[in-house]
């Protein structure tokens, strides 16, 4: 049986990329698996954990993690599209920074975005 590529009823998978976090490493935007929940960061953000999750997970379609910001996108068609309202929270917190996390972003943290 194949999974559905969108999963409204599970939960976020933190409040930032777990890989960032893990490695000491830091995101522009983050972005929330439709399937799965798990966070990643942007393809602006050096390490592209949501893209590279959607590749290896074969999880296509992704939904902003922003404040304000609702917009679902899929991978496989490079479209962005309507989607349904996701389980909770549906954005990082307002008072964590962008970029972020606190105290990992570099000085020169414009210089070393993928553009």
């Amino acid at each position: 049986m194949t999974e559905p590529l969108v999963r409204p009823e599970v939960p976020p998978s933190g409040a930032g990329c777990a890989e960032c976090l893990a490695s000491g490493g830091w995101w522009l935007h983050l972005r929330r698996c439709a399937t799965c929940g798990q966070i990643g960061c942007c393809d602006n953000s050096p390490a592209q954990h949501a893209t590279a999750h959607a590749t290896s997970d074969q999880h296509s379609i992704i939904q902003s993690f922003e404040p304000g910001e609702d917009w679902f996108y899929d991978y496989r068609s490079n479209e962005f599209l309507d989607g349904p309202e996701l389980a909770g929270p549906d954005s990082h917190p307002v008072d964590q920074p962008v970029p972020g996390p606190k105290g990992q972003v570099p000085k020169d943290w414009q210089r070393r975005l993928h553009t």
